[in-house]
């Protein structure tokens, strides 16, 4: 008999006997469709907010360097950071007077505000305030119209770019450009409508907000808020370098000696990488952990019901090795019915998954490759191979002659 015929008749004979005990082998399946729920809803998740965390970096820019009174990361020292002093609006013109590695230096003030239009009102709209060169260091992108000036800028005029959540909410049926909103009941022309940012890791929408010359929103807010300075690197090949030239030149504004820390942070793209992939890490850790202890617990019992397989049919091995079947013939045998098992397992795991990724999809982004449920079913197939291996190995190398006296 070649291989080809005893895998088919190894085959036909395991699924008549799973076929035999359906509610058995259904529970014995628990412990793999667990495993394979955990492993491809943890991959989902993880592959989705990569995606998401992708997505949303990209606004950042890794070639932008944030100067703040905060570092992104490592608030241990809360307190000395706290005591900082406050950064000033003007630094940004000293670093771009100073800079010869930097393409554009913007300052950023921002708060939540109200925007009405008539009688629609959009509310919790983040508000900023800048300059313009905020259209180079964020390299911006619009939908319809543009951004201020450096005249209109520094003219204070009132003037207003908006992102597309607000145009969609105040003017769903109308062209926004060149209409009159208010910004905390003072009135804007709006110039610009930024194209679709998106949300980041879909907690928060960059979508949500309006752009106005940092003069008028002083007016609006006070002048106590204080800037973020963000500058973008000419070459991204010279990040190290332009972050020394940066910090070089802050701690020349800030009167610093050579023997005193820097009072300042200076933040930018890598930190919130390296951190997310930590974060990744760990999730992705305790993951496997989870779905490796499931798959044992799942593997354990199918090798307890494939030793009670042989140890029921122990009679008819032993008619079929009289009749000259091969210990090969046995093994493919029982190899196929506790692969089956695992498969099952697998595919009504993977079948339970995608809804509820797509329920989880409401908390947190997901997101299910082909190639997460090409792994689910390799790592179930796996399983019944190593759990069914002892039992079949056993049942191959039962004496044909014990076999047949067996009651």
């Amino acid at each position: 008999m070649t291989f080809g015929a005893e895998f088919k008749e190894g085959f036909k004979l395991s699924f008549a006997a799973l076929n035999a005990n359906k509610i058995r082998a259904v529970l014995t399946m628990l412990g793999i469709i667990i495993g394979i729920v955990s492993v491809t809803l943890m991959g989902a998740a993880i592959t989705g907010l990569g995606k998401a965390f992708d997505a949303s970096i990209s606004s950042i820019g890794a070639d932008v360097l944030y100067v703040q009174k905060w570092p992104w990361m490592s608030h241990d020292e809360w307190w000395k950071f706290r005591n900082r002093r406050d950064l000033e609006i003007g630094y940004a013109d000293k670093i771009r007077r100073d800079a010869t590695l930097f393409a554009a230096v913007a300052p950023v003030v921002g708060r939540l505000g109200t925007i009405k239009y008539g009688n629609r009102t959009a509310n919790n709209v983040q508000v900023q305030g800048t300059t313009a060169d905020l259209v180079y260091v964020s390299n911006m992108n619009f939908k319809e119209g543009r951004f201020f000036t450096d005249v209109e800028s520094r003219g204070d005029r009132p003037l207003a770019v908006v992102g597309t959540d607000v145009a969609d909410q105040l003017f769903p049926n109308q062209d926004p450009v060149g209409k009159m909103i208010k910004v905390n009941g003072l009135p804007f022309r709006i110039i610009g409508v930024r194209s679709k940012q998106g949300s980041f890791l879909g907690m928060f929408s960059l979508d949500n907000q309006v752009i106005i010359p940092i003069g008028q929103f002083q007016n609006i807010y006070g002048t106590h808020f204080h800037p973020t300075i963000e500058a973008r690197v000419s070459d991204p090949k010279n990040m190290d370098n332009a972050t020394e030239e940066l910090r070089g030149i802050m701690r020349k504004i800030r009167g610093l000696s050579p023997s005193q820390e820097d009072d300042f942070s200076i933040n930018q793209q890598d930190l919130l990488t390296n951190a997310f992939n930590k974060i990744a890490g760990i999730i992705g850790g305790v993951g496997i952990f989870v779905t490796a202890l499931s798959l044992f617990v799942g593997g354990i019992g199918i090798m307890n019901i494939m030793f009670v397989s042989v140890t029921e049919r122990t009679k008819e091995i032993g008619i079929r090795k009289a009749l000259g079947a091969k210990r090969r013939t046995i093994l493919i045998q029982f190899l196929i019915e506790s692969s089956l098992i695992c498969l099952g397992g697998g595919l009504i795991g993977l079948a339970f998954s995608y809804p509820l990724s797509m329920l989880v999809d409401k908390f947190l982004p997901t997101a299910m490759p082909i190639s997460l449920a090409f792994i689910g079913i390799l790592l179930s197939l796996a399983v019944g191979v190593v759990s069914g291996i002892i039992p079949a190995s056993r049942a191959s190398k039962l004496d044909p002659v014990e076999a047949l006296r067996y009651e």
